[in-house]
């Protein structure tokens, strides 16, 4: 199975999707509106009788947690979370590499990326990749190269004039030459162009290297965060 999918008889507000492609971990995800905590109970006895062993939500804010929290979902990661108008952009900096559009055809080398810049937990599969794309009704994927290779790529989506930094990875022989930044001014620049007002971008909290380039490009650290949430089905709540 790849990809989302509505449960079948349950609320059409969560759909369903192997977690970075663990059949045994399902990730629980809201469609449309907020689910109400009954929903949520309902689709975890949904999944009971499935290969599932454990349910994860995406990243939630403290407003959207209560119903999951509700059915029994404990907090497993939390997210700083990080706000930048579009009024004043940055230069952005002189690199080695060019940066492009991303293509179909660079997807397993941007893959490849994503999987050396974060820990296995965060890492995406292709269908985590083709949902970060299709997250927003608009988005954009741009890669960073050096030669033949891909060193760096971010996904930016909009939702009317809200901006979303999606993913932003870069090799870690390429990291420190200034291609994330260049890529995230780049992302900026589109949101502006196409009326975007302020963008959002999330990251762990142990994260500390990607928090201060997102600083240093103009963006806020917020006081509340998000959090991804975690549940064992099955079992009764702890």
């Amino acid at each position: 199975m790849t990809g989302h999918r509505l449960l079948p008889g349950a609320d059409p507000r969560l759909r369903i999707a192997p977690w970075r492609g663990d059949p045994t971990t399902a990730h629980l995800t809201p469609a449309r509106g907020r689910p109400t905590a009954g929903a949520v109970r309902r689709a975890l006895a949904e999944l009971d009788e499935g290969p599932f062993r454990a349910a994860l939500t995406p990243a939630l804010a403290d407003s959207e947690q209560q119903p999951f929290l509700d059915a029994g979902f404990e907090v497993h990661q939390r997210l700083h979370l990080l706000v930048r108008g579009l009024d004043d952009l940055p230069p952005a900096p002189a690199i080695s590499a060019e940066l492009r559009r991303g293509r179909h055809r660079d997807r397993p080398a941007i893959l490849t990326v994503d999987q050396a810049g974060f820990p296995p937990f965060w890492q995406l599969d292709a269908a985590g990749l083709a949902d970060a794309l299709t997250a927003t009704p608009s988005a954009r994927l741009r890669v960073a190269s050096q030669g033949d290779g891909v060193c760096g790529y971010a996904i930016t989506g909009r939702a009317g004039t809200r901006g979303y930094l999606q993913r932003l990875a870069v090799d870690p022989p390429a990291q420190g030459q200034g291609i994330g930044t260049a890529l995230v001014v780049d992302g900026l620049r589109w949101l502006r162009r196409w009326g975007a007002k302020e963008v959002l971008v999330n990251t762990q909290e142990a994260n500390r290297a990607a928090v201060e380039l997102y600083e240093r490009v103009g963006f806020e650290l917020q006081p509340t965060g998000l959090a991804v949430l975690h549940r064992r089905v099955g079992e009764p709540p702890r």
